[in-house]
């Protein structure tokens, strides 16, 4: 479209040009020529009309045309400009022409591409969209390494990835000639150059192919974005394709496992971040959801040897888990993204949920929330409190401990204190709605009954309270050394 453009501007006019060339027949473009060619009928020749890659065609040029006169050909110049034109980012196209009898129609073929007229350049450019920067910048705030694969000149290639926010060097910046010889040595060879390139330039498509598998020997999880049918192989190599909606043919969709529907980077970046955001939200809901039902389990095996009452009845466990817990964890599951997901490196895939530092903090809420249930279950037996009314009592301070647990889920990392409640009101509003169907069931004739609840005091109200913010201190101490220990770490990286 943009030399359509440029020959209108110029005065050429599509149909007239057509009607007096008819079409006689045509090369189609292959990465390996590097070229594409069409061959029209003339009064008594045949008019041949070549376009491709500058280098190509500068070589099978023996003329070229300067000012309308037909000179012989001066490589070294026309060279010269092509190296100044792809420096500023632009792609360089050229033309030729030639003529060969038309005793020959029928027969056309690449053999016929000699004894050529080079016309001249074409540079196009395509703009970095502006969000890209930015998008790039974020991408190595989150261990994210971004590689360039394209069949554009080198030089070309490297003023993009500049414009691009792309961090790299001369020596990272490798052809696909030395692709090739690479491939030739061997796998390991070819290895050894991906492990330092950071744009890959002239790269035929299967070459991209062996790109994403030796990157994939590396040791990186590999993700490739592309929109041509060509670029197929190499979606399904990698270990996420993500094909272009706009521009991406059916191919390189069906070939995809995802498929970005406004062609924008960035929105792959939006997308790791969003990826991040969920997998924390899963650890936020198995620590609270294994934390608190831990703790459950020990209130009644330490109950047990000390031969007293069941702490809670089975109706009781049944509300606490379903009704009250329940309700925090999907709060806790849909949560808004905290703001720093592309503030780290990625984790290892081999990385369980349950790690060190959540098994740690597991463990550390079971002990205090089922420890100190007990602790006020059996004081409350040996000071004159019926079963009922201990039961009762000890079924509020685990909603309270619930309540607790589920503000100091909202971060792994960030202390409670210093993160904005209202920033997700869902999760403000969940412990709300847990404590207010929970008092509510005090009140309510048939609830209370049923899970053998009553109304308590304030005293034994301001006690709950005091015993289950205990949690507070336990898990922001944790926080602390869990900061401070990554801090070092980042350091001395």
């Amino acid at each position: 479209m943009a030399l359509l453009a440029a020959g209108r501007k110029a005065g050429l006019a599509q149909g007239e040009l057509n009607d007096r060339y008819p079409l006689a027949a045509r090369i189609a473009y292959e990465p390996e020529h590097k070229y594409a060619a069409s061959f029209h009928h003339g009064s008594d020749r045949i008019h041949v009309f070549v376009k491709g890659a500058s280098e190509v065609l500068i070589e099978m040029s023996d003329r070229m045309d300067s000012a309308g006169n037909v000179v012989e050909i001066d490589r070294a110049s026309l060279l010269a400009q092509k190296e100044e034109m792809a420096t500023r980012g632009l792609r360089v196209l050229a033309f030729a022409e030639g003529e060969i009898g038309a005793s020959l129609a029928g027969s056309f073929g690449h053999g016929h591409l000699v004894d050529l007229v080079f016309l001249g350049l074409a540079g196009l450019q395509d703009p970095v969209r502006p969000e890209v920067p930015k998008a790039m910048k974020d991408c190595r705030a989150a261990g994210v390494e971004v590689v360039m694969v394209t069949g554009d000149d080198p030089r070309t290639a490297a003023a993009i990835a500049r414009d691009a926010g792309l961090n790299f060097h001369a020596s990272q910046v490798v052809s696909g000639h030395d692709i090739d010889e690479a491939a030739r040595a061997g796998d390991q060879r070819l290895d050894e150059i991906t492990r330092g390139a950071r744009i890959y330039a002239r790269v035929q498509p299967a070459q991209k192919s062996s790109i994403v598998g030796s990157l994939i020997r590396n040791g990186h999880i590999v993700a490739v974005t592309g929109d041509g049918v060509n670029d197929g192989p190499a979606l399904k190599k990698a270990h996420v394709g993500v094909a272009m909606g706009l521009r991406g043919t059916e191919v390189a969709k069906e070939s995809a496992d995802l498929v970005v529907t406004d062609d924008n980077f960035a929105s792959i970046v939006t997308g790791i971040a969003e990826g991040r955001a969920a997998y924390r939200n899963i650890r936020k809901v198995v620590l609270m959801t294994v934390a608190t039902g831990a703790a459950e389990v020990l209130l009644f095996m330490l109950a047990l040897p000390f031969g007293l009452p069941m702490p809670l009845l089975p109706v009781q466990l049944l509300w606490l888990n379903l009704v009250t817990n329940g309700i925090q964890d999907v709060a806790l599951a849909g949560g808004r993204p905290e703001g720093d997901e592309l503030a780290g490196p990625p984790r290892s895939p081999l990385e369980p949920i349950l790690d060190r530092t959540m098994i740690r903090r597991v463990v550390q809420s079971t002990i205090v929330i089922g420890g100190a249930a007990f602790l006020a279950f059996q004081w409350m037996i040996a000071h004159g409190y019926g079963a009922p009314e201990a039961r009762n009592i000890t079924l509020l301070i685990f909603v309270l401990f619930e309540n607790v647990q589920t503000l100091a889920c909202s971060s792994e990392r960030r202390s409670i204190f210093s993160i904005d409640i209202l920033r997700n009101r869902f999760l403000l509003l969940s412990v709300l709605a847990a404590q207010t169907i929970h008092i509510s069931a005090m009140y309510v004739p048939w609830l209370s009954r049923t899970l053998g609840l009553s109304p308590i005091t304030p005293l034994e109200w301001g006690l709950s309270m005091l015993m289950a913010s205990s949690l507070v201190l336990v898990t922001e101490v944790d926080k602390f050394f869990s900061r401070r220990r990554r801090d070092r770490s980042s350091r001395v990286a």
